[in-house]
């Protein structure tokens, strides 16, 4: 019995491992090239902060773009700007809304902050263009071309009733 288990003992198994490296040295490049197209775009958004009632200093600019299904309403929640323009289709002429922001950017150069509100009926694509739209511009000067900053803090809520009645949630 003795002289058994010394021979069990001293006998060990060859591993071969050859198939399994000749898998790997394909299933590593062929991993390595396909992660490269998993990539994923993460745009940060915030839920609108309730108003506070205190006697806090409220910022120069409140910014609310209500987004609805055919007109884009900016307005400022601190004053009395209000402007309302045409939205929907694929060919929008965004250069005057792109230069009001640009405008109020120049104005307020430390205010990041947007709500964006929205009707339910507005499509994800859209949303995703406006927020494209508030977020940076391109600027021409020239021959320069610059891609300026605007309000990158962006929350968004639900768009007030279309008959002016009510407030933001």
């Amino acid at each position: 019995m003795r002289l058994m288990r010394r021979r069990s003992r001293q006998e060990a198994g060859e591993l071969n491992i050859t198939s399994f490296m000749n898998l790997m040295v394909i299933l590593v490049p062929f991993l390595l090239i396909t992660a490269v197209f998993s990539r994923m775009a993460i745009l940060e958004i915030y839920i609108p902060a309730a108003e506070n009632q205190t006697s806090e200093k409220r910022p120069d600019l409140q910014l609310e773009i209500i987004v609805r299904s055919h007109t884009l309403e900016l307005r400022d929640k601190s004053s009395d700007l209000s402007r309302t323009f045409p939205f929907g289709g694929e060919k929008n002429d965004w250069k005057p809304f792109s230069d009001l922001l640009l405008e109020l950017k120049t104005r307020y150069p430390k205010v990041e902050n947007v709500t964006l509100l929205l009707e339910p009926d507005v499509d994800y694509q859209a949303l995703i263009t406006v927020m494209d739209r508030v977020r940076s511009t391109v600027v021409t000067a020239g021959l320069a071309v610059e891609n300026i900053e605007l309000f990158p803090v962006i929350s968004i809520g639900d768009a007030p009733p279309a008959n002016g009645g009510g407030s933001t949630r």
